[in-house]
């Protein structure tokens, strides 16, 4: 059975930091990139940064650049989002996602439609809101 299981998701005042993990089995963690999408009230669900378990690639989303980090414990197929000078607009429920396309989560950006029911598999999500 594929799961992929989130935590760390919480309240925090802006500024503040916050670390999501994500715990990954089921399925060859070496032959998927693995990552994080996000989806606040009334908006489309983007992504926000991926790792690429075969060669440690990455990509974030241009408004978190600089401010989030991702990392990967391929021993424990575990997947990081270290979250720092967190911003209200960065509330929002976030989910993991895997898919062997890391390129899917750039894609997404003007292409959500296309890209969300493409994803192979998803976690539950975990909340993460920002107050200010």
């Amino acid at each position: 059975e594929v799961q992929l299981v989130e935590s760390g998701g919480g309240l925090v005042q802006a500024g503040g930091s916050l670390r999501l993990s994500c715990a990954a089995s089921g399925f060859t963690f070496d032959d998927y990139a693995i990552g994080w999408f996000r989806q606040a009230p009334g908006k489309e669900r983007e992504g926000v940064s991926c790792i690429s378990s075969s060669d440690g690639s990455t990509y974030y989303l241009a408004s978190v650049k600089g401010r989030f980090t991702i990392s990967s414990d391929n021993a424990k197929n575990t997947v990081y989002l270290q979250m720092n000078s967190l911003k209200p607009e960065d509330t929002a429920v976030y989910y993991c996602a895997a898919d062997p396309n890391p390129g899917l989560w750039q894609y997404s950006s003007n292409h959500y439609k296309l890209v969300i029911p493409r994803i192979d598999y998803w976690g539950q999500g975990t909340q993460v809101t920002v107050s200010s």
